[in-house]
């Protein structure tokens, strides 16, 4: 197998250079395939809950730990993998977290104790940014680069299809089986995972200069910190939003429980939508498709707020907020732009944000519902956070033109 530099800064790899279309297209699988494992195992957990909370005995809110202790070793695992693994070569990278997310689930379904259950999630978590992050990297750097955003899209393709399909059908035979069989198949594509990244990822070299202190040199740089609070503080509103959906559904717009998987679905269309949309558009303008995805979200989320009590402007409302997603691709290649020689912690630094975002529009869209605002309320949250999320772009957009008028010294 030839070796090839994918570990060098994208910008680096000439044209002539890079392998085929085919050899591309086998690793977009590859790492698709992770990712379609990785969202499984992480979104399957929610419509599982009442039965994992029945078989350790434990509360419904008590079982809702694992979700918490999942989205921890995410925003952990991420930058400190990303670090300690600097002077590791990327393919050998992503089959050591490929394997640890495997294993992580396997063990999660013979769990014998709740606590045992709740620290093996919190291992399945830490792979998971690491993972996109240097899988976004592998795929960009082997494209053009007017190219990136989409590669990267592909590989997120993974996630939102199983968002899509593989949470409803592991959800479904977990209720109907045993919640344990969701974990194993998980883990079955996490080692059906490995063995793809092995046979079709080319090797890759180690750059000379790479460290532990480099990729440490991330997070001096301003506009890391500036687009990673994009995505913590303006894509918080998605997660306000869908946190609550399944009450939403029943309580607001009083529609039977069967509606609740046809809105899941709907959300999972709009994410493959924005996913596919979104790449496209930051190939064309990345800084543009971001503020542009901002704007959208606080129209969308506020007509959700708006018509959330007609079944059918509901469900539209659904999928709309679902395209949010297409911010996904141009932030995590924003990210590669302005992490220079430290994109490792960079790139994987992103889903650490995102699981911020996730956590800090559950408990403003939960406050909301406590002050007696409704469900529907949480779509006024998201607004508002995509609004706040908009005046750190323009902090990030000022900054950068910034450095572009400075005068050479």
């Amino acid at each position: 197998m030839s070796q090839i530099a994918i570990n060098e800064p994208i910008e680096s790899q000439p044209e002539a250079a890079l392998p085929s279309s085919t050899t591309v297209a086998l690793v977009q699988l590859a790492l698709a395939c992770g990712g379609f494992g990785i969202g499984t195992g992480e979104f399957a957990i929610m419509g599982l809950l009442p039965n994992v909370a029945e078989t350790f005995s434990v509360t419904t809110p008590q079982a809702g730990y694992v979700i918490s202790a999942y989205a921890l070793g995410v925003v952990v695992g991420a930058p400190v993998i990303a670090v300690l693994a600097a002077k590791m070569a990327r393919r050998t990278l992503l089959l050591m977290l490929m394997l640890v997310f495997a294993i992580g689930n396997i063990l999660s379904a013979v769990a014998p104790t709740f606590e045992t259950f709740t620290l093996l999630r919190f291992v399945s978590g830490l792979p998971h940014g690491a993972y996109f992050g240097v899988a976004a990297l592998v795929a960009a750097s082997m494209v053009p680069v007017h190219r990136r955003a989409r590669a990267v899209g592909r590989v997120m393709l993974g996630l939102t299809i199983a968002t899509l399909l593989g949470t409803p059908v592991t959800t479904l035979f977990g209720q109907s089986l045993d919640w344990q069989v969701a974990f194993l198949s998980v883990g079955i594509v996490g080692l059906l995972t490995v063995a793809l990244i092995w046979f079709h990822v080319p090797k890759d070299r180690v750059s000379e200069e790479a460290s532990f202190l480099r990729e440490l040199g991330a997070f001096r740089r301003p506009q890391v910190w500036l687009t990673l609070g994009i995505a913590a503080v303006g894509y918080g509103g998605m997660f306000a939003m869908f946190s609550y959906i399944a009450s939403t559904t029943t309580k607001v717009a009083m529609l039977p429980e069967s509606a609740v998987p046809i809105m899941l679905v709907l959300f999972g269309v709009g994410m493959n939508a924005g996913n596919f949309i979104g790449s496209w558009l930051a190939d064309k303008s990345l800084l543009g498709t971001i503020g542009g995805s901002l704007i959208y979200n606080i129209v969308v989320l506020t007509t959700f707020a708006l018509t959330a009590a007609n079944p059918y402007m509901l469900g539209f409302s659904v999928f709309l907020v679902g395209c949010g997603f297409a911010a996904g691709p141009a932030l995590q290649t924003r990210l590669m732009d302005v992490a220079a020689d430290a994109q490792t912690l960079a790139a994987a630094s992103n889903h650490s944000a995102f699981n911020i975002a996730n956590a800090l529009g559950a408990w403003l869209g939960g406050l909301v519902i406590a002050w007696g605002y409704g469900f529907a309320a949480t779509g006024y949250v998201g607004a508002a956070l995509s609004f706040l999320g908009l005046f750190v772009f323009a902090a990030s957009l000022r900054l950068e033109r910034r450095g572009r008028t400075a005068p050479a010294l």
